[in-house]
């Protein structure tokens, strides 16, 4: 059925009450690899309650676990979630989120854009406590086949890698078990578990989440270049280009400039398959 995009964009919000605990940012902490070595006093302000903080990618995945595709059931969406892929992801954090919250959590389709071939849902997840905004996440949503309306193409956020070499690079290993764990902070789809569902999928093995690279990739651009410091982060965005698998390494890439870091990540064992791009951090 194609997307009524006229009733798609009228929709009231969806709305729903979240909460979260220092376990929920510990254990999403972990699943991106934190904690090593277990001691690092780096590592503990990810890992130990009494001094946690608590990185902006944490909105994704807050209280709902999928807040990504909260929206994917409002009036005028009714698609082959089998077409669907996450191509994007911009997360704005309006303060520090707090280690242990409750919010309300609201989720609305705000476009739909027409791609020729396929259709670009955005779904943005607002989530206010009782002293203000906390963040806004939005999900660009790939429908394949759904395009061709006759809708507006939307904005390009294509960003030009820099021409000099990067200021920093790092690898960051991912763990074989690292998909199993990340799993727990609410992402269940066995596409990241089963291997007899992976080959379904079309992959030899099952792939790591999306939104992990996409947490790895901020916490190693946080650790090498902005002191550690999560509260600096104002806003974070990316691509989705390519998959990796555990047992992989992502090699990250940095160039800064005034007040943000653009950031390429690739596969490092297959030749720098790109995994993430149009990626950047912006900063105080």
């Amino acid at each position: 059925m194609p997307i009524d995009v006229s009733a798609a964009l009228a929709a009231e919000p969806r709305r729903a009450e979240i909460g979260w605990h220092h376990k929920d940012v510990q254990l999403y902490h972990l699943g991106l690899g934190a904690g090593i070595p277990a001691t690092d006093p780096d590592e503990l302000r990810y890992t130990l309650e009494s001094r946690l903080q608590v990185l902006p990618s944490f909105a994704t995945v807050a209280g709902a676990g999928t807040a990504a595709f909260g929206g994917m059931g409002a009036p005028g969406i009714d698609v082959d979630l089998a077409a669907v892929l996450h191509g994007g992801q911009t997360v704005r954090v309006h303060r520090p989120i707090p280690v242990t919250g409750r919010a309300v959590q609201t989720s609305k389709v705000v476009a739909v854009y027409d791609k020729g071939k396929a259709a670009v849902i955005v779904l943005r997840t607002e989530a206010s406590d009782d002293d203000g905004p906390l963040w806004t996440n939005d999900a660009q949503i790939f429908v394949r086949g759904e395009g061709g309306f006759g809708g507006e193409r939307g904005p390009s956020d294509r960003l030009t890698v820099p021409e000099r070499v990067p200021d920093r690079t790092v690898e960051r290993p991912i763990r074989e078990d690292q998909a199993l764990l990340y799993r727990l902070s609410g992402d269940w789809n066995p596409l990241h578990a089963d291997p007899a569902f992976a080959k379904l999928a079309g992959f030899d093995r099952p792939i790591l989440h999306g939104l992990c690279t996409y947490g790895m990739a901020l916490k190693a651009v946080t650790d090498t270049l902005l002191d550690g410091d999560v509260s600096r982060i104002t806003a974070y965005r990316t691509r989705f280009a390519g998959v990796v698998f555990p047992g992989e390494t992502l090699r990250v890439r940095m160039w800064a400039e005034e007040g943000r870091v653009q950031v390429t990540v690739t596969a490092a064992e297959r030749d720098d398959a790109p995994v993430l791009a149009d990626t950047l951090v912006e900063h105080s």
